[in-house]
């Protein structure tokens, strides 16, 4: 009995601890950008905005962006067909497994891990958001120095003034 109680707070903690990482995007086994890089992948998408690395929406997300190109976020991405497919393939050959629901949002911004990150700590103040070198909650490379890379990792972040 006497090391049950331990034993128990133990798992308890791990279990926790656990959930905490999954629920914070904490996504260990899979890199958000893969090493193989698709050329059009990069060309197609950092011609407007940064080329969002794969690993930030699941498949199905992946999907419907590529479906509705001819309304993307209120622009006309349109593309044809043959590098439509070659996009959509490299998107979902390597996507996410953060999101806990079967939703496949438009946004990386509407995921739980995103918003645990950047909204709910209370770490970015709402005026952050508002500034020109930052724009939106999209932009990931005003703030994620090495975010065209795949890499979001905390100790790169400069927050512009």
């Amino acid at each position: 009995m006497k090391f049950i109680r331990p034993l128990l707070l133990a798992m308890l903690v791990a279990t926790a601890l656990t959930a905490q990482a999954k629920y914070n995007g904490e996504d260990r086994g899979k890199p958000v950008m893969p090493s193989e890089v698709n050329a059009k992948w990069q060309a197609e998408c950092a011609g407007c905005h940064m080329a969002y690395p794969p690993g930030l929406l699941p498949a199905a997300s992946w999907k419907k962006v590529m479906a509705g190109l001819d309304k993307h976020f209120g622009t006309d991405a349109s593309l044809p067909a043959t590098d439509a497919r070659e996009i959509t393939n490299y998107l979902t050959k390597y996507p996410s497994n953060r999101w806990t629901s079967s939703a496949a949002p438009l946004r990386i911004t509407d995921g739980e891990w995103f918003k645990a990150k950047h909204f709910n700590k209370g770490e970015i103040a709402p005026e952050v958001w508002k500034r020109a070198s930052v724009k939106s909650p999209g932009n990931c490379n005003a703030c994620h120095t090495g975010a065209e890379k795949g890499d979001f990792n905390e100790r790169n972040i400069r927050i512009p003034k």
